[in-house]
């Protein structure tokens, strides 16, 4: 199973921009980010295939955030612009095998990282 590790979280100012990175042990194939805020379900932000040629958004980020990989440093990446308080959350990477926005249909995560938007 292999290995994830976020980093990049912090606090910024509404309107800000962050940059999250997830390294992999090794070879991954869809990459997925989520996000749990306080109290509520893990939700979906993005998903990258193994190629990076295919991305799917959620509705809440579209326009905002971007998913990138690159895969001679296994890692992928979130560009989160224009935040706003309500993306205040924990963000998980995940692998899979599916282009999916299920948690479900993905077998490792990292270990989270805050992401803390104040207004």
């Amino acid at each position: 199973q292999v290995q994830l590790v976020e980093s990049g979280g912090g606090l910024v100012q509404a309107g800000g921009s962050l940059t999250l990175s997830c390294a992999a042990s090794g070879r991954t194939f869809t990459m997925g980010w989520f996000r749990q805020a306080p109290g509520k379900e893990r939700a979906f932000v993005a998903v990258i295939s193994s190629s990076g040629t295919i991305t799917r958004y959620a509705d809440t980020v579209k326009g905002r955030f971007t998913i990138s990989r690159d895969n001679a440093k296994n890692t992928v990446y979130l560009q989160m612009n224009s935040l706003v308080p309500e993306d205040t959350a924990i963000y998980y990477c995940a692998a899979g095998a599916l282009i999916t926005n299920s948690p479900a249909s993905y077998g490792s995560w990292g270990q989270g990282t805050q992401v803390t938007v104040s207004s």
